[in-house]
């Protein structure tokens, strides 16, 4: 046992029983322990776990009598609801893989994911699939299912949707479109359920694929087994001791594509026969009203968001008392942010780490006095971490000096989808998974993450890679040259700036350049700030200096755009 287990919450085990069945046993038997008890909760309609189980089975069987077959990739283009949480395990029954898409990425954005995986298959919300349709030849879709998300909505919400009032008519076309030449989601579910006797998966094939931004702005799938997303629930659930199996509610705030929302919501919370409280967006009024007729029991977020939902309890006069394993993660959690959670009487909110290869939680702090504020915690169980030399992983450093945070355990990626060399450069031998996180670590095993080895922004929880949003804004005609960096931010964690250099004889509309790369990137990838330089710093051979870019951003040394 590792001295820092001492720090444990009493209870958590230093190991797990690592899984030899796959997700559909997970599922099945979450099923069978659930029965009649509300699986999934959707703007006020409500799905047990026994017609969860029966709709995963039609849908698989739906899905079979398209083709569908094991190892082939369907795609998810979605925002959370409850065809979400069914189409994800309908695919698994199959034995294909799950390929999850942010259903808000331009068309520009899905072509290089769908070049690369080749999905032929799709279940996407009603209005992405017009982005879906701008794909060229090329690009080897055969069959689109349109999901509908009022379908989900309980009868009074749907009839009020009706009404012709101009609100309601905004709100309708923010939510579905009419498509046709596509097959409907009902159209899936009009099935009997597959055979008990269809082949299952195994613990080590691939079930999900998320795409991961990579320094060379191109995003790489990262494959994640049954047996990684089965662990990293366990691990959660080892980690969340106190949590009673059928008794608490999980709001599903972070987006399933997310590898941290898709391990609470899709496997950890139904593995522990919770109620899911499903909400397709960050949408603040929505979940103030939930929040006063079913607030959850255990909150997993991002720090913009508890920071968001401290401000409402304050302003409604919520008190947060039953929610009482609160979990940070993807970003730095800030003192402030903590302090003004901690007003809305919910238990302790404390800090976790994790990445997507890691599918994705490793680290977190105890959910007991021993917890450490501004760290990231203690490895989870079964995981074993090593700090190492930043430009030599073979040596490690020694104690209490920086080095990059090397992780193995069961939840350990099995690399990217048809990228070897992208894998090695992470999956080094003996199993460990380097981060590009340099961290310290104290006498107790605490870790203090010092700086960041990968070039990448983390602004809300999400990873934006500079070079991506260079190369869209490097096609703009009166753009030259363009460096982007990540600055502070008080509520993000970074925002995504842009330096540009204006190319000779050309005039730049700041706000035509801006509304030109939201039509190719997804808002949170776009610049909040462009700033006019004269010119980049450079090495001998031609390459940005991001970090001085950064210093100078800094130092209000440029022309900050209006």
């Amino acid at each position: 046992m590792a001295p820092y287990q001492d720090f444990y919450q009493a209870g958590v085990p230093a190991t797990i029983e690592t899984p030899t069945d796959s997700l559909v046993e997970l599922i099945e038997q979450a099923v069978a322990s659930g029965g009649d008890t509300v699986a999934v909760q959707f703007f006020g309609k409500t799905i047990s776990y026994r017609q969860l189980g029966e709709r995963i089975d039609r849908a698989a069987e739906g899905l079979r009598r398209l083709g569908v077959q094991a190892g082939d990739r369907v795609a998810l283009v979605l925002p959370n609801c409850p065809q979400h949480v069914i189409a994800f395990y309908a695919i698994l029954r199959l034995g294909a893989i799950v390929v999850e898409h942010n259903p808000l990425y331009t068309a520009r954005e899905l072509r290089h994911l769908f070049e690369d995986h080749a999905a032929r298959v799709v279940i996407a919300w009603d209005i992405a699939i017009d982005r879906l349709r701008q794909q060229p030849g090329d690009i080897a879709i055969e069959t689109i299912i349109a999901v509908r998300l009022t379908d989900e909505f309980s009868w009074t919400k749907r009839l009020g949707l009706r009404l012709p009032l101009p609100p309601l008519r905004r709100l309708r076309r923010r939510l579905t479109t009419p498509v046709k030449g596509v097959v409907t989601w009902k159209d899936l579910l009009h099935h009997r359920p597959i055979k008990a006797h269809h082949p299952k998966p195994s613990v080590a094939d691939t079930a999900v694929i998320i795409y991961t931004s990579g320094t060379s702005g191109v995003p790489k799938g990262a494959m994640l087994s049954h047996g990684n997303l089965y662990a990293n629930a366990r691990q959660g659930d080892a980690w969340m001791h106190d949590a009673v199996r059928g008794a608490e509610t999980v709001y599903a705030v972070l987006p399933f594509f997310h590898a941290l929302g898709l391990t609470v919501g899709l496997t950890y919370a139904l593995m522990i026969n919770a109620k899911l409280v499903i909400f397709p967006t960050f949408d603040r009024p929505s979940i103030i009203k939930e929040l006063k007729r079913t607030p959850p029991t255990i909150l997993a977020a991002v720090p913009p968001i508890f920071e968001a939902l401290a401000a409402d309890c304050k302003h409604h006069r919520i008190k947060l008392t039953g929610t009482r394993i609160c979990l940070s993660g993807a970003m730095s959690l800030s003192e402030e942010i903590r302090a003004a959670w901690q007003k809305t009487g919910a238990g302790p909110l404390v800090e976790g780490y994790g990445l997507t290869e890691a599918s994705p939680i490793a680290l977190g702090n105890p959910f007991a006095a021993s917890r450490k504020p501004g760290t990231i915690g203690l490895p989870f169980p079964s995981t074993v971490i090593k700090l190492v030399d930043v430009d030599d992983a073979s040596k490690e450093v020694a104690p209490g000096l920086p080095g990059e945070l090397l992780i193995a355990g069961p939840q350990v990626f099995a690399g990217y989808w048809h990228n070897p060399n992208e894998t090695a450069q992470v999956l080094l031998p003996g199993g460990w998974l380097a981060t590009g996180d340099i961290v310290t670590q104290d006498a107790d095993g605490f870790v203090t993450i010092v700086g960041r080895k990968k070039d990448l922004i983390i602004t809300g929880g999400f990873n934006v890679a500079p070079a991506e949003v260079e190369q869209v804004i490097l096609t703009h005609a009166a753009v030259v040259d363009v460096a982007v960096v990540g600055l502070p931010h008080a509520h993000s964690g970074e925002e995504v700036v842009a330096a540009v250099v204006v190319a000779p004889g050309e005039r730049l509309d700041v706000k035509e350049l801006r509304a030109y790369c939201r039509a190719r990137l997804a808002a949170y990838k776009v610049p909040r700030q462009l700033r006019l330089v004269e010119s980049l710093p450079k090495t001998m051979l031609g390459k940005i200096r991001h970090a001085e870019v950064r210093q100078l951003l800094l130092a209000g040394s440029s022309r900050r755009s209006k």
